[in-house]
């Protein structure tokens, strides 16, 4: 699970599958690990005395702490702002932008997504909005040179194409 590092109340954008993913990370929630833990409280609660009962006091614990990740599922949810593609400008960057860029010192080109941060997956591409690189290519249009401090230094990259 990818954390929104949002703070609560705030709006967290979303695309479509996005929030799909979330509504399915809640469902498994309360559906699958709710009642796993409610039956584990009650297992525990049939062996007797609570107050010396260590599976008891792990599973009310586990029980407050499904609960929390469940209502900050729900808060995230509630707040999510579905992300429109079609009224998005393609001739500069941002999110959702599919950019092309090139590391002026060597040449080499890179094509990443600009996605929301819980869609984030640089396997296939897909580099968190709140990133430093995404950061410093946001609102650029083709041609614009910009330096990006990185954790290794600040690289110097081309924007060579822009699209969806």
């Amino acid at each position: 699970m990818k954390n929104t590092k949002s703070p609560l109340g705030a709006t967290v954008y979303v695309t479509k599958d996005g929030l799909e993913r979330l509504k399915e990370e809640l469902h498994h929630l309360t559906s699958v690990e709710r009642p796993a833990i409610s039956k584990m409280i009650a297992e525990a609660r049939d062996k007797g005395d609570l107050s010396e009962n260590a599976e008891y006091d792990a599973a009310k614990e586990a029980q407050g702490l499904l609960e929390l990740k469940i209502s900050k599922k729900e808060e995230e949810i509630s707040n999510a702002k579905l992300i429109d593609e079609s009224k998005l400008d393609n001739s500069k960057v941002l999110i959702l932008s599919k950019v092309k860029i090139k590391n002026v010192k060597n040449g080499a080109t890179m094509t990443y997504t600009l996605v929301p941060e819980n869609d984030a997956d640089l396997k296939t591409g897909k580099i968190s909005i709140n990133s430093p690189i995404s950061k410093g290519l946001l609102g650029k249009v083709v041609g614009d040179k910009v330096d990006i401090q990185v954790p290794s230094g600040s690289m110097q990259f081309e924007i060579v194409e822009i699209g969806r």
